[in-house]
């Protein structure tokens, strides 16, 4: 244990060891200031109950390729092309960037405290202030959960799509697509994600491995043949230009709208949180590999986005595509050939799919830990973790049905995939904003320590926090807004509708039962106040320091 400046270092146990010295004889605590200390030490105490299979390198992997950043750019850039046109594409991905990098480092720096399954659910109920940590908890789970399937969704959406349109261009007077193939499509590649997540759980970190070094090489195959083959955009066009074709009166609020293809270019940045039970030394590993994924993603997205404006050529062409993608049209322009056309497509859905296969290991473990902690309808079987796999069998398939059940959305709307990519924004963001508020609130606010873990933001964390909570809430504004002016009942952005549906659910299951029953992952200290009780039976793995205040101790 080292001190300097007031502060002091404390390792998992013997900061557990300090909370219970300092609990009278009926178990409850004695000085309220070791509040936030017993529900870090309680958290923390839910680790060991999945097989830890991922070290750094496969974690990285992990958290790299979930954000599938210049593999999703290419494919959905031309949202941003219609609202705001090249200068979004170019300037709104660097400030979309920078955005996610501070949002990744200010969730980074709560995974460090406590790298748990629960993610933010789990940082909530920590550090919100004690009255309201439990049903804020509840809400943040609710969202959390509801936002990881519809990521999930979005992005085997993206790959079924994407094979319909390589049909499209291969048989165009042959094949007339019906939006229901989507969906089945759609559904086949959820089924696979669903087996390989399963029965292939062993070799997940070497698939993860494997899906970085594809990710990367890919990126410089498809790059090579457009700059050399693709007809050339002027350098006014790629910096310079703008464009609302979207219908809005402003071009303000068409270039914000433009920035929902860079931002989601980069969505899913928390997703190795969820997956921190099963990866060693995790309190620096998840951190760690939050923030280079981000680094990595950028890079390469930065350097598809200005690839893909010199190599654009005819811009009406490629947005009237009957293939539905306009990176298809400028691949074959480029080209002139379909095999290989047909060869850099198939790059970009086999990465969109090792995406969602990480995106469905992610979403499930959170379903899991929410079920574990009681927060899911039937908690003890989606809880069950499966003897022979060594994972939740049951929230795995429990994630599957719901995906399969959005995809019914692309039955009803020609911008479904629109209100997917909104939905997973819009959810994402809520969730990143209120633990951000929450660890910001402590930092500013004397006497509300934190216990930080071995990777924090120091003296930039309130500087970082406050730009993250302001990019949040501009994403989340923005992501209710649709595409096109004026708004009919198929190009509407149903995205805002399905989230206030879900917060009704979530508010009326609350209600029902989660105000009775939920307790949050700290339950035992925040149910009856016996921290004693609560705190002796926890295991707790004693990897690195803590950081709490010397104010705080008791004489």
């Amino acid at each position: 244990m080292s001190a300097s400046a007031g502060v002091t270092r404390l390792t998992s146990d013997e900061l557990k060891q300090r909370v219970i010295s300092n609990t009278g004889e009926d178990g409850h605590l004695k000085n309220k200031a070791f509040d936030l200390d017993a529900r870090t030490v309680a958290i923390l105490g839910k680790r060991h109950q999945i097989s830890k299979n991922f070290g750094f390198t496969s974690m990285l992997s992990f958290s790299t390729t979930v954000l599938v950043s210049w593999e999703a750019f290419a494919v959905t850039f031309q949202g941003g092309l219609v609202n705001g046109g090249p200068s979004t594409l170019v300037y709104g991905l660097i400030f979309s960037f920078f955005g996610s990098l501070a949002t990744a480092a200010s969730l980074a720096e709560m995974a460090s405290i406590s790298p748990t399954s629960g993610g933010q659910y789990h940082w909530v109920a920590l550090l919100a202030p004690h009255k309201y940590a439990i049903s804020f908890s509840w809400f943040a789970g609710w969202i959390t959960a509801f936002m990881r399937i519809a990521v999930t969704a979005s992005v085997a959406f993206l790959a079924a799509t994407m094979i319909q349109g390589l049909i499209i261009l291969n048989y165009p007077d042959t094949y007339t697509p019906e939006q229901w193939h989507g969906t089945l499509m759609y559904w086949a590649v959820t089924l696979v994600i669903v087996f390989i997540n399963i029965f292939g759980i062993r070799f997940l970190p070497h698939i993860e491995t494997l899906a970085l070094i594809l990710h990367v090489s890919f990126f410089f195959c498809i790059l090579v043949p457009l700059v050399h083959l693709a007809p050339r955009s002027s350098s006014e066009f790629v910096f310079k230009s703008f464009a609302n074709n979207g219908g809005w009166k402003s071009d303000g609020v068409s270039w914000c709208i433009g920035l929902l293809t860079s931002t989601y270019a980069f969505s899913g940045v928390d997703g190795a949180s969820h997956m921190a039970e099963e990866v060693d030394n995790a309190a620096i590993v998840v951190p760690q590999t939050m923030i280079w994924s981000i680094i990595v993603s950028g890079v390469l997205c930065f350097g598809m986005s200005i690839a893909i404006l010199f190599s654009i050529g005819d811009v009406t062409a490629a947005l009237e595509t009957p293939t539905g993608f306009p990176i298809i049209e400028i691949f074959f322009n480029a080209t002139k050939s379909y095999a290989a056309t047909n060869a850099m497509v198939s790059a970009l859905i086999i990465s969109i799919f090792f995406s969602a296969l990480g995106l469905l290991a992610s979403g499930s473990r959170l379903i899991w830990a929410f079920a574990r902690d009681d927060g899911m309808p039937f908690p003890h079987y989606f809880s069950h973790v499966d003897a022979r796999f060594g994972i939740p069998v049951r929230a795995i398939l429990w994630s599957a049905v719901l995906i399969a059940l959005l995809g019914l959305i692309n039955l009803g709307s020609t911008t479904a995939f629109n209100a997917m990519v909104s939905l997973a924004l819009l959810g994402q963001y809520s969730t990143y904003v209120l633990p951000t508020i929450f660890i910001l609130a402590r930092r500013i606010h004397p006497g509300k320590n934190i216990p930080f873990g071995p990777w924090e933001l120091g003296k930039w964390g309130i500087p970082i926090n406050i730009f993250t909570i302001a990019f949040s809430f501009l994403t989340i504004a923005f992501n209710v807004l649709p595409p096109y002016f004026p708004v009919t009942a198929v190009n509407m952005n149903y995205a805002g509708v399905v989230f206030g549906v879900a917060l009704i659910i979530c508010g009326l299951l609350w209600l029902l039962r989660g105000k009775r029953h939920y307790a949050g992952p700290i339950r035992e200290v925040m149910e009856n106040g016996n921290v004693r009780s609560a705190l002796l039976n926890c295991e707790i793995e004693p990897a690195h320091n803590r950081e709490v205040h010397d104010t705080d101790k008791v004489a």
